[in-house]
């Protein structure tokens, strides 16, 4: 039987890459541990022993791309898989009594962190960049993109589901002379979009979605969807219905899974997002059905890989002021987590969709933009 050496030497020679070879996508193993806890522990495995300093890379997410292609999560053991698919599968992971478990993990970590990485407006999800040149630009692009599919005029009540830091309200209140009211469950997110939206028809509040009670012209849902749930997603989608007057327009803006799943990632789940879940197109279709029509579906997941390298290009260059709050462990697992990231979108493993819903009753045709 070969080692776990030769194991994954072997698995890795077939993709091109070498141990200690010179190229970008090319890994130095600096601990010999490295083999067998990633053969016996795999994704979550590969993830600890990159913040453990383990293994390295010029570029690890040239080397992470090649994994990803090669579907190499079907090649090594999925006895880890085991208990997070059996605990999805007979647990509500994104209960409402664990709905504010995203905001204190993840958003709450530090708005500092998210100053120095983000883009002038703070928009923590994907950007267009089909004319834009730089981070500032693409994310202006995508707000405004949503304002116009939206076709939202002067005086609308907008709902933001998941507002984060208040930048999109903020936009399409100074552009578009909108109302709005924006939640989120992270205390951070709305103590800052507060203060970023002072003085304009902006409410912030901190609160879950099932508990909305009010009637909207416009809802948007940016990067929100995975944190729901499959479990969750035909009553978020009523949530929505419910609170969209009959004229009314959706836009869910979510990252999308190519296959139908009910687990999740273990080295995200347990590191950056707990309890998340990305959806297909068949469980948000599903969802759907009875409830809302979908008008408009827009797939721009290859925008993602060119967002993520800019906030790592912004992390990386802004740590020192940071890593004064921020453990080094920490550096490796933040870099680690933008850069396989972008890999998951550079692969096509993961996609980027904004679609548009209506109830169906305006009485009129729906004509997209892109």
């Amino acid at each position: 039987m070969p080692s776990a050496k030769a194991s994954v030497k072997n698995i890795l020679n077939q993709l091109d890459i070498k141990i200690n070879g010179t190229r970008d996508w090319d890994i130095q193993v600096h601990d010999e541990k490295f083999y067998s806890h990633v053969l016996a522990g795999g994704s979550l495995a590969l993830g600890e022993t990159y913040m453990d300093g383990w293994w390295s890379s010029k570029a690890p997410d040239r080397f992470l791309t090649k994994l990803l292609e090669a579907k190499i999560d079907q090649k090594i053991n999925k006895f880890h898989l085991i208990l997070p698919a059996l605990k999805s599968k007979l647990l509500n992971l994104q209960k409402k009594s664990k709905a504010f478990q995203i905001g204190e993990k993840h958003y709450d970590i530090g708005n500092d962190l998210y100053k120095k990485m983000l883009d002038k407006r703070m928009i923590y999800s994907c950007g267009y960049w089909k004319n834009a040149k730089n981070l500032d630009k693409a994310q202006e692009a995508k707000l405004d993109l949503i304002c116009k599919k939206m076709q939202i005029k002067p005086g609308m009540k907008i709902l933001d589901i998941g507002c984060g830091w208040g930048g999109f309200l903020k936009f399409a209140a100074e552009k578009y002379k909108i109302r709005g009211i924006g939640i989120t469950v992270s205390k951070e997110q709305a103590k800052l979009a507060k203060e970023s939206c002072k003085g304009l028809p902006i409410k912030i509040k901190v609160q879950d979605y099932r508990d909305l009670d009010e009637k909207f012209d416009r809802i948007i849902s940016v990067g929100m969807l995975e944190h729901v749930g499959y479990k969750n997603y035909k009553r978020y989608i009523r949530v929505v219905s419910r609170s969209l007057k009959p004229e009314g327009l959706f836009l869910l803006h979510t990252i999308g899974s190519e296959k139908t799943t009910k687990t999740n990632e273990p080295w995200y789940n347990k590191y950056i997002f707990p309890n998340y879940h990305l959806p297909s197109l068949k469980q948000i279709t599903e969802a759907t059905e009875n409830f809302m029509i979908i008008e408009d579906i827009h797939n721009f997941g290859p925008d993602y890989d060119k967002t993520l390298m800019a906030w790592y290009t912004n992390f990386t260059k802004n740590w020192k002021a940071l890593k004064g709050k921020y453990h080094e462990r920490f550096y490796r697992m933040w870099a680690y987590y933008l850069l396989v990231s972008a890999a998951t979108f550079r692969s096509r493993n993961s996609h980027l969709w904004q679609i548009v819903l209506s109830k169906g009753n305006n009485g009129k045709t729906y004509s997209s933009i892109r």
